[in-house]
């Protein structure tokens, strides 16, 4: 496989490692987080009292793995020059990032800081390295998947609160 189309590839495998660890550990996690979290912000109260259930971060995971594997198929295409591949590969390594600092401010383990330092940052810097070297730097999708990570994140668990409503 061509090295630009390994960078598409590793999109999908580091994600799923990624998201492994936050399949077994998130149910319990975000109790805690839930309960920690600021009063102003937005978090329903069924899930401040006891974290998200077990369906719903099944869903939320199976929804972000579709998009996942479609951008991962984009930059393979596209050897990595797709919009789409882009943003998703910049909003993956700031997520990884997002995980780090909620784990400094919680002063605890959170779901996904044990593989952001060891699977999702070290991936998102070596596919950064390998498209600049092709002659396709990323600079120009930063500020845009930084815009999109929260929307894509907030719609994967809307979407599995409405699929999973009433299911614990």
């Amino acid at each position: 496989m061509p090295r630009k189309a390994a960078v598409g590839a590793g999109l999908f495998a580091a994600w799923a490692l990624h998201d492994l660890e936050e399949l077994s550990t998130m149910q319990a996690t975000s109790r805690q987080v839930a309960a920690w979290a600021p009063a102003w912000l937005p978090v329903p109260g069924d899930v401040r009292a006891g974290g998200y259930s077990r369906a719903h971060v099944r869903t939320a995971v199976a929804v972000m793995a579709v998009v996942m594997a479609a951008a991962a198929a984009d930059g393979v295409r596209s050897e990595g020059r797709s919009p789409f591949f882009r943003i998703a590969l910049q909003g993956f390594g700031w997520h990884g990032v997002g995980h780090l600092a909620i784990s400094v401010v919680a002063r605890r383990y959170v779901s996904g800081v044990a593989t952001a330092p060891v699977v999702v940052i070290p991936y998102w810097l070596w596919a950064r390295r390998e498209l600049a070297r092709s002659g396709a730097p990323l600079e120009s999708s930063g500020l845009a998947s930084v815009l999109a990570l929260p929307p894509i994140l907030l719609g994967s668990h809307a979407v599995a609160r409405a699929l999973t409503r009433g299911r614990r």
